[in-house]
């Protein structure tokens, strides 16, 4: 049983040393770092998370911060010393701190590249200077920007579409240059659009999943960007759970020094994503399924469709997703109705 009273499922891999580490986990009071750090913990792992909280929160790591084995420096990663700090006694850097959202990005281009280029190349340095062989980082699906190629492959990338899509594709860049300059094992997570408890539903630039499901539950009409046949490759968060893991600790030469795609690989249009979303509420409460969606403009920086090839990281990383949408959705639509209610 978790620190937030989440079963672990069976279904999550094991796959990494029995050995005790210290892992640092920036942005560790964010949707997925929350989740990673909370399970790192329960498998005998001591974390450090550095957090700034600008869009992580206290209330994801309060459990957390009751266990010895957690640790929370509250700092920057825009300030090299915090980085400093933050690395020091540690095995292994999982970086996932970072200003997502395209439509952030595009309105506050400065911010996105100060904190996701400036506060990653203060990150790398900081772990390389500190001895850490092992640099393992979010990056995004939003590198393949306008490519049409479907499924998206690691190798076959487009002209990114945002900011955001820049930011994220310059961090690849240096980690490759890092890996090959300085020795460094490096491992890069294109995630695809994850979902999951814990997820923030509020603000202007709350994913897509969090938002349908809270304007659900307060009985209002969620909007889609569009007409709703976009698609998109959701991927729960246990799935990005065990890559994190896989990737921090696989023995694998050849898995290294590589970027893989994070997804389930399987598609879903919005209008399929909300009516599973519906269905699941209507069993809490009947209403919600008389419920329709409303729809708005298409938004800059979106693209059409999305869908990830992973068989690179079933055969580098032994990746092995256990939640399709379906299942994950039930899991999520779930932690957000007893929470609501609890």
């Amino acid at each position: 049983m978790g620190f937030f009273g989440f079963k672990w499922d069976s279904r999550l891999a094991k796959p990494y040393t029995n050995m005790k580490k210290r892992i640092l986990v920036t942005g560790g009071a964010g949707f997925i770092g929350s989740n990673t750090c909370e399970n790192l913990i329960d498998e005998g792992h001591d974390v450090i998370c550095l957090d700034n909280f600008i869009t992580g929160r206290k209330s994801n790591i309060e459990e957390l911060l009751k266990s010895p084995s957690f640790h929370l420096i509250e700092g920057d990663i825009r300030n090299i010393e915090d980085c400093r700090k933050a690395v020091a006694n540690i095995d292994i850097v999982l970086h996932l701190a970072a200003l997502g959202s395209v439509p952030r990005s595009i309105a506050d281009p400065i911010t996105t590249n100060d904190i996701n280029i400036n506060g990653f190349l203060n990150m790398i340095v900081a772990t390389r200077d500190a001895g850490i062989k092992r640099f393992v980082y979010a990056a995004s699906s939003s590198t393949y920007g306008d490519s049409e190629s479907l499924p998206k492959i690691e190798d076959k990338i487009g002209k990114p579409l945002s900011p955001y899509a820049i930011t994220k594709y310059v961090g690849e860049l240096y980690a490759d240059v890092f890996s090959k300059t300085y020795d460094m094992e490096c491992i890069g997570l294109r995630y695809f659009n994850v979902f999951g408890r814990r997820q923030d539903p509020a603000g202007a630039y709350a994913a897509v999943i969090p938002k349908f499901v809270d304007a659900l539950m307060q009985n209002e009409s969620p909007i889609i960007n569009g007409d709703g046949t976009f698609s998109r490759d959701f991927t729960y968060i246990d799935n990005v759970i065990q890559i994190n893991k896989l990737a921090l600790f696989t023995s694998d030469a050849k898995a290294l020094n590589q970027v893989y795609n994070v997804a389930f690989g399987e598609s879903s249009t919005l209008n399929e994503l909300f009516e599973e979303i519906k269905l699941n509420l209507s069993k809490f409460k009947l209403s919600i399924g008389l419920i329709e969606c409303s729809f708005g403009d298409f938004r800059k920086g979106d693209i059409p469709h999305s869908l990830a090839s992973i068989d690179k990281a079933k055969t580098l990383l032994s990746y092995k997703p256990a939640h399709s949408l379906k299942e994950g959705l039930a899991e999520t639509v779930k932690w957000y109705w007893i929470n609501k209610n609890c």
